[in-house]
């Protein structure tokens, strides 16, 4: 078995394409070696900075030998027929071929031996194709005519080994070799090298280049924590900007910088982002206060000959200039009150369907005053912090800056002496923005928070703004998922089908009073068209546009669209409510099974949810959900009206003991059920259903339900809808698979 060593070296690569490429690379080549007959026992890729390549151990010499049948026309067929069979299989005549015998009589095949081809000639045929069809989100033209690239960056080496020899693969007009290059000053060579254990030793070794990613964040993570801990300090560590650098350094060498002070009372987020957006540092933060001091870490591309003095003084007077600029935003928006920012809003498109921000955010602050009772929030508070929250949108900081959204309208709002529920209010709206993202929790917050996603919903879903598949371009899913974390964290009982219907009914009153204005200027066809979206107009006059928005303002007015709408849209969250369930081992089913019988308490249905996927664990509910599904067969088989109940003497003494029984065991379990419902104790409901078991896994046994006897059948017909309807006031059962 033999190694094959490929690599591209080019010009610098994006950071943020490389993780991408990597992955690229393996699924393009390896698609097509496979394709070709190749196996092997490992394949790893590598990217950096200036190179992406593999390497792929086990690989055979050659393909192998395939030997195949392909079946002909029969015996005295046509000569036309017999020609096209032979030039098909790829032989010379019938001599090479023999005859076999089914049922249809004798017929023609041909034995076609194709042998094994060396893996160097199918690495080099794969190769081009590969690196023509790559999928670089962004790519750049080089050249002219067959030596023309278009590549993420100008290509200046290709390096193919395989079994210790060079595959002279060509591609945009460069010739594979076994050479490469290291560190641009510090060890660039060129190299020679026959396989990859030379290539890694000496790139790492003279090269001064670092192949592995999660080597080089290790080596930058470490080294940065270390040289803050000797100043005595901490690093403000970053995730994403540990992958990215370890993206643009071939040989990481963590300095430790210092930045003018005076800029330490800008917000701390405003500093972080700089270095982090702009300049690619990491903060740095006093471990007993946990502020930002004055410090940070860069990481150089090389060991400076005076330790990183240069290099840090130089990276600071950068950082002063940004962070200057920075400054002056602030400075010129504290200028603004927030007020007069949300006052420009009106000039902002939320959606050409759905108006401006400005119309946005008098929907949401209406919506978050009506849910601050229910979140125990202030009104007048979470209608003021509704008011101002998307303000910041227009501030200068927040153009520079879009991650700022919200965090530097709490510091404007904290500046203009605004409440600080208001100025938390403001910040935390947004969230959870992901699944690792905290919730908010405070009552102005959270009420704020979920008119926010609500209004988002309900908007987006009135003009049939769905996500589809994959495809979520108003982050829709998230939205829902982010009103199901607030409400359970908190505990927050809302009425979430009753929320959608009233503020459906926000969005109709909009269009109508839309229309009306619309009808004045341009004429009533137009005004009809957006007011019948809503209301059922007949007569097109101003007057009946008016009247439509007299009754549709009436308490409780409802059409079928919104009906339709809420229904859909609360089938929406009952998926969302799947998804954020399934990590804790609650069913998918068994969620449909509680939302089936039309609750939209999110709260109350994930409680009763979890209780009944315990209960389904043990062996009283498995039997039970059996019986019911039994019972449901039967009913579902039987023809004539079951409504209303059975007879009352039948009830009182009905001729099987096991169905005496089961009469008795109902009469217990079906109130005890009830009340423990009305109660919200579902394990408690659960433990009386419990009760059911027994009882009708011995009617089955022993009772007859089919019976000659009119009578009596439709009795017991009667006792099993009885059951079904004392189980379906937990769930709906029938929608539990098992």
């Amino acid at each position: 078995m033999s190694e094959l060593l490929f690599e591209i070296f080019c010009e610098e690569i994006p950071a943020r394409m490389q993780p991408r490429a990597e992955a690229d690379l393996e699924k393009l080549l390896g698609d097509r070696l496979k394709a070709a007959g190749l196996a092997w026992t490992s394949l790893r890729t590598f990217a950096g900075a200036r190179r992406l390549g593999l390497v792929i151990d086990g690989l055979p010499v050659k393909t192998a030998d395939v030997s195949e049948e392909r079946k002909g026309p029969r015996v005295g067929a046509p000569d036309k027929a017999v020609e096209g069979f032979l030039r098909g299989a790829g032989v010379a005549s019938l001599d090479q071929c023999e005859k076999r015998a089914d049922k249809k009589g004798e017929f023609w095949v041909a034995r076609i031996e194709k042998p094994g081809r060396a893996s160097a000639e199918v690495i080099a045929e794969s190769i081009p194709d590969m690196m023509k069809a790559f999928p670089w989100p962004k790519s750049m033209k080089f050249g002219e005519g067959e030596k023309a690239q278009r590549w993420v960056r100008p290509i200046q080496r290709l390096l193919c080994v395989f079994d210790g020899n060079v595959v002279p693969v060509e591609v945009f007009g460069i010739t594979a070799s076994n050479v490469t290059e290291g560190h641009r000053r510090m060890g660039r060579g060129p190299f020679t090298v026959s396989n990859f254990l030379e290539y890694a030793t000496v790139l790492e070794g003279e090269g001064h280049v670092l192949l592995d990613r999660a080597a080089r964040e290790s080596l930058i993570l470490n080294g940065a924590r270390k040289v803050c801990v000797d100043a005595g300090f901490e690093l403000v560590e970053d995730a994403g900007l540990l992958t990215e650098v370890a993206g643009l350094v071939e040989w990481p060498v963590p300095v430790l910088g210092e930045m003018d002070p005076d800029f330490l009372d800008l917000p701390p987020e405003v500093i972080t982002l700089t270095m982090k957006t702009h300049q690619k540092y990491f903060a740095v933060r006093d471990p007993k206060t946990g502020e930002l001091v004055s410090k940070f870490v860069t990481i150089a591309n090389q060991v400076a000959p005076d330790g990183g003095v240069a290099i840090a003084a130089g990276n600071a007077r950068v950082l002063s200039a940004r962070l200057s600029d920075a400054r002056h935003f602030w400075d010129n928006d504290r200028k603004t009150p927030l007020s007069d920012m949300a006052a420009q809003l009106s000039k902002v498109t939320f959606h050409e369907k759905l108006g401006t921000v400005a119309d946005k955010v008098e929907r949401v602050a209406a919506l978050a005053e009506e849910l601050a009772d229910v979140v125990g929030a202030d009104k007048k508070l979470a209608r003021r912090a509704a008011e101002l929250a998307k303000a910041d949108l227009v501030s200068e900081m927040v153009y520079e800056f879009p991650e700022l959204q919200g965090a530097m309208g709490r510091y404007y709002a904290l500046d203009q002496r605004e409440d600080a529920a208001v100025a938390d209010a403001i910040k935390d709206h947004y969230k959870p923005q992901g699944p690792s993202d905290e919730v908010p929790t405070a009552p102005v917050s959270a009420a704020v928070a979920l008119a926010d996603k609500l209004d988002t919903l309900v908007g987006f879903w009135a003009i049939d703004e769905k996500p589809t598949g994959s495809k979520d371009p108003f982050a829709l899913r998230r939205a829902a998922l982010g009103v199901i974390r607030i409400l359970l964290e908190a505990g927050t009982r809302v009425p979430l089908l009753e929320q959608i219907l009233e503020h459906v009914r926000v969005l109709a009153l909009r269009d109508i009073r839309d229309a009306l204005e619309v009808s004045r200027e341009m004429g009533l066809v137009l005004g009809a068209k957006y007011a019948a979206r809503w209301v059922p107009i007949e007569d097109v006059t101003i007057g009946a546009l008016e009247l439509g928005l007299e009754n549709y303002s009436a308490p409780g007015a409802r059409t079928r669209e919104t009906s339709r709408l809420g229904a859909d849209l609360l089938s929406f969250f009952a998926d969302r409510l799947k998804v954020h369930l399934r990590d804790e081992g609650t069913r998918h089913d068994v969620i449909d099974a509680v939302f089936a019988l039309g609750d939209d308490d999110l709260v109350r249905v994930t409680h009763k949810a979890r209780a009944l996927q315990a209960f389904l664990d043990t062996e009283d509910g498995a039997a039970l959900l059996a019986g019911n599904k039994r019972a449901s067969n039967i009913l579902a088989k039987s023809e004539g009206d079951l409504t209303g109940e059975a007879d009352a003497g039948y009830l009182a003494g009905a001729p099987e003991s096991a169905e005496r029984d089961l009469i008795a065991a109902l009469n217990t379990a079906g109130p005890a059920a009830e009340k423990a419902l009305a109660d919200e104790d579902f394990a408690a409901a659960m433990r009386a259903l419990s009760q059911l078991r027994a009882p009708i896994d011995a009617f089955f046994e022993q009772v007859t339900v089919n019976t000659d006897d009119a009578a009596l059948r439709r009795n017991r017909l009667l006792l099993l809808s009885a059951i079904r309807t004392a189980i379906r006031a937990v769930a709906d059962f029938d929608k539990i698979s098992g």
